[in-house]
């Protein structure tokens, strides 16, 4: 069974989710902007979600998760909790 760790920021707008993005590719923290910005409690932790086996999140997040680089922050991604952008910290 394939597990991976990844973090994320979670956001209601497209919008804001891309300028994040955008803040990111310059420099700015990830973790930081996860525990000002995220809607989700994982961001306490910076927005680390810690080890999840595939299929425990919804498929889009999955996809990104188990498919795409590793290390790289991809999105903003739509699922039905809103725009994320999601980092994969390593998978098996």
């Amino acid at each position: 069974m394939a597990v991976a760790s990844a973090r994320h920021i979670l956001v209601k707008t497209e919008k804001l989710a891309q300028e994040l993005k955008e803040k990111i590719a310059k420099g700015a923290d990830f973790g930081q902007l996860a525990k000002k910005h995220s809607t989700c409690p994982s961001k306490k932790k910076g927005g680390d979600l810690g080890e999840f086996k595939r299929g425990q999140m919804v498929k889009a997040f999955d996809d990104v998760v188990f498919k795409k680089e590793l290390l790289k922050v991809h999105g903003p991604i739509k699922t039905r909790f809103g725009y994320h952008l999601i980092q994969t910290i390593y998978r098996s």
